[in-house]
């Protein structure tokens, strides 16, 4: 019997900009077209939204069972990853990939139990929206006022093997939304006034179609790169060089986890490694008061679960010690909060802004500002934009 692991499925991700668009009909769709070519196709979790024509689109695929979930006295239906496994189809259907799962699950989010399939060797169509992409995070609050609380991590989607833009013109939507096509009529009248403004859903849209054509060139070089004499196969979004290196620095600041975020997206772009470093005066984080080591403790999980290199790193100067780092690393950009935390004063009133820039000569530094802004609301998880 071969112990050889199965080669990783397939992921097809069918992206939008906001609910209506038209993605899990599409998805739906497609997993029909490949039924009628002989593929083995199961629908691993739909969600019908009561809209009539895509709950026809699901007729006549096979669905695995929900597992149910108890919760605070309540009972959940989640995606059974484990039945899927045990089903072994070559094709699972997964709608709503940024949704995140009843407490209690094997994991805590549903793009996480896309990733267990995949590796079991399982094709996957999926489907989401542009505002759960997390690097985007603070962008889409500045576009629409709301918070996104679920989110995918950007290399799940750099990853994919094809991403798919469902587009639908903002008056077509809009339209689709006031004849309850969308949402019920109380709820959508809800939305008009809201996340679905004609403003807010041009922004999103075309946020969507840059993400796209993004993606779309990244699939194209990486197209090139395998197709190279003598070059494996590697995992979809991985380079082979990195000619840019960045290094954005971690505090205890609450805007670091939107430096964080800047980071990655411009990685991304710039197909750029990226560090996320801290930089302590002690031997480790324990001296520090609890709630700053919490923080940073928080920010350089959140840097990891991007797939950024997260470092901590010891030194009394804290512009000697960090550039010192980025020199031995190729680092080609830093980028800096500007900050209120009281340790960026330095002797003689200079900033560590001011001393990272004067020392990192050959560098490019970039200050990112905070934004400051009304409290956002966050979008309740119940009222997520996704489908």
């Amino acid at each position: 019997m071969s112990t050889e692991s199965p080669a990783r499925g397939r992921l097809k991700v069918f992206l939008g900009y906001a609910a209506g668009v038209g993605k899990t009909y599409r998805m739906l769709e497609e997993a029909q077209a490949a039924k009628r070519e002989g593929v083995d196709v199961v629908i691993g979790y739909f969600e019908p939204h009561k809209r009539t024509d895509t709950i026809g689109r699901a007729e006549g695929l096979e669905v695995v069972p929900r597992r149910a979930v108890e919760y605070r006295g309540a009972r959940f239906e989640e995606m059974d990853a484990a039945a899927i496994l045990a089903r072994r189809p070559a094709l699972a259907v997964v709608d709503e990939l940024a949704h995140t799962n009843v407490p209690g699950s094997e994991r805590p989010k549903r793009w996480q139990d896309v990733v267990v399939l995949l590796e079991a060797g399982i094709d996957v169509f999926t489907t989401m929206n542009v505002q759960h992409i997390e690097s985007l995070n603070d962008q889409i609050l500045e576009i629409s006022g709301v918070r996104v609380r679920e989110t995918v991590p950007d290399w799940m989607i750099t990853q994919a093997n094809e991403v798919v833009m469902v587009d639908a013109t903002v008056e077509a939507l809009l339209n689709r939304l006031r004849r309850g096509v969308v949402y019920e009529p109380e709820k959508a009248t809800r939305a008009l006034e809201n996340f679905f403004k004609e403003s807010t859903l041009g922004a999103l849209r075309e946020l969507a179609l840059r993400q796209t054509a993004h993606q779309v060139e990244l699939l194209q070089e990486r197209t090139e790169e395998e197709a190279r004499p003598g070059r494996a196969p590697g995992p979809a979004g991985e380079r082979t060089v990195a000619t840019d290196r960045l290094l954005v620095h971690v505090t205890g600041d609450p805007a670091t986890a939107m430096l964080i975020r800047r980071g990655r997206r411009l990685a991304d772009f710039l197909r750029a490694d990226c560090f996320a470093v801290y930089v302590t005066a002690g031997v480790d984080l324990r001296a520090l008061p609890t709630a700053e080591r919490e923080a940073i403790v928080r920010h350089l999980d959140f840097a990891r679960n991007l797939r950024i290199r997260a470092r901590v790193i010891q030194g009394k100067e804290i512009a000697e010690t960090l550039v010192d780092f980025a020199r031995g690393h190729d680092v080609t950009q830093i980028l800096l909060n500007h900050g209120d935390d009281p340790r960026w004063k330095e002797m003689l009133g200079e900033t560590l802004v001011f001393q990272i820039v004067r020392l990192a000569r050959e560098m490019r530094v970039t200050v990112v500002a905070k934004r400051r802004r009304s409290r956002a609301p966050m979008l309740p998880e119940a009222q997520d934009e996704r489908t």
